[in-house]
């Protein structure tokens, strides 16, 4: 079975219908089915071991595979520091390695624009986001896409792990195999149109199974540690990062209680449920628990802590949601009853949802749950399908 096949399977999957994206002309349907050698996959070569197997496995089932490595920011050139020069210098040997057409092409102003602003924005309301959604709708699935369909592709290809199945209803975003690689919550703000012209490769694959196809084909970076710095950034110390674009505001760290421990260097560098670097230790009459912090008060400019991982103030039975995303295009009947990730990796809990307004929702979850942090999304599930999801506006008692 080819990978188009697999993204073309008719799997009754949910009860949602499609509808094309109000702010987008292009067809949600994917492009004719045509025989492989007549097919034009760009793959998005990022250097890893991952994009790097999504195109081995295309050009071994024959497709018309080209390759294009993205660099989009370029403000740290300037500084001897350029995160993506071993990513280019590793994506072009694969593309040698596969004997496929590679090019470079750069999105750095649409990054900023679509991303970065977003991303400073919500740091300096206080909030947590997470730029690796926007990245993928605005930067992987939009402006990566329309680049490849200028240059003649019928589909882009990337190496995240998750699937995409078709039925008469649509397009449905489902988990990849591999549980702990699951990529699906970075992928909960697609539309319709945008899965129909995308393929997942190693949707069907684990990790290990990756890795060992990268060696048997000599690829050099088969070994290569998976990235986990900011999309397109890469790995830094991120307050030193940060306070480029952010004045730091030093101010008090509080207890419950009001009582001041300690000095915090600028909201802006925490977040819910962190334990490291608040510099808290060894005060009077109190116990050896490790302080996290609950809360941030940007109008007092403090940050209350509390002791003890499993504190009741960092438990939370609910939350409200903005900037609401429905991979099917519609709402689904509400209340309705799913399962849902506050963050990457954890297990999925049980929840009710519902409608609060426009693009809101409240969301109500069966067991409490842990730090809960605004600015970061939650993603609805229902078995191995991505319902959609939203931004976490305010935890809920």
């Amino acid at each position: 079975m080819t990978i188009l096949q697999v993204h073309n399977i008719h799997l009754r999957c949910s009860q949602t219908s499609m509808t094309d994206s109000p702010a987008r002309q292009s067809p949600a349907k994917p492009p004719a089915r045509k025989p492989p050698h007549a097919t034009r996959v760009i793959v998005g070569l990022s250097g890893g071991v991952d994009s790097a197997v999504a195109a081995l496995l295309l050009r071994e089932q024959g497709y018309d595979v080209h390759a294009v490595f993205m660099k989009n920011w370029d403000e740290d050139d300037t500084d001897n520091f350029c995160p993506a020069a071993q990513d280019l210098a590793d994506a072009e040997d694969v593309s040698r390695a596969l004997d496929i057409p590679f090019r470079t092409v750069s999105f750095s102003a649409e990054y900023w624009d679509r991303v970065f602003r977003y991303f400073l924005d919500e740091y300096a309301s206080g909030r947590t986001p997470n730029p690796d959604i926007l990245c993928n709708r605005e930067i992987k699935f939009r402006a990566f896409l329309d680049y490849a369909h200028q240059l003649g592709a019928d589909f882009i290809a990337t190496g995240h792990y998750a699937r995409i199945l078709q039925d008469d209803d649509g397009m449905h975003l489902l988990k990849g195999i591999d549980p702990g690689k699951d990529q699906t919550y970075f992928l909960y703000a697609l539309e319709q149109w945008q899965l129909a012209g995308s393929l997942f490769p190693l949707g069907l694959m684990l990790k290990k199974q990756v890795r060992r196809l990268a060696a048997r084909a000599g690829l050099a970076n088969h070994s290569k540690k998976d990235s986990t710095g900011i999309c397109f950034i890469g790995e830094r110390k991120f307050s030193d990062f940060l306070s480029r674009y952010l004045p730091a505001r030093p101010g008090e760290i509080r207890t419950l209680d009001n009582q001041t421990i300690g000095t915090h260097q600028g909201l802006v560098f925490y977040t819910i449920g962190q334990r490291r670097g608040l510099g808290i230790g060894g005060l009077k009459n109190a116990s050896s628990e490790a302080w996290y912090v609950v809360s941030k008060d940007l109008n007092e400019n403090t940050l209350l802590v509390a002791q003890g991982h499993h504190h009741p103030r960092l438990y939370h039975h609910g939350l409200r949601i903005s900037r609401v995303h429905w991979i099917s295009g519609m709402p689904p009947p509400m209340p309705l009853r799913c399962d849902a990730r506050i963050r990457h990796q954890m297990r999925v809990q049980a929840c009710t949802v519902h409608s609060s307004g426009k693009d809101e929702c409240e969301v109500r979850f069966s067991q409490p749950q842990w730090a809960i942090s605004p600015g970061q999304s939650v993603v609805f599930y229902q078995g191995d399908e991505c319902l959609g999801g939203g931004v976490i506006d305010t935890p809920l008692p």
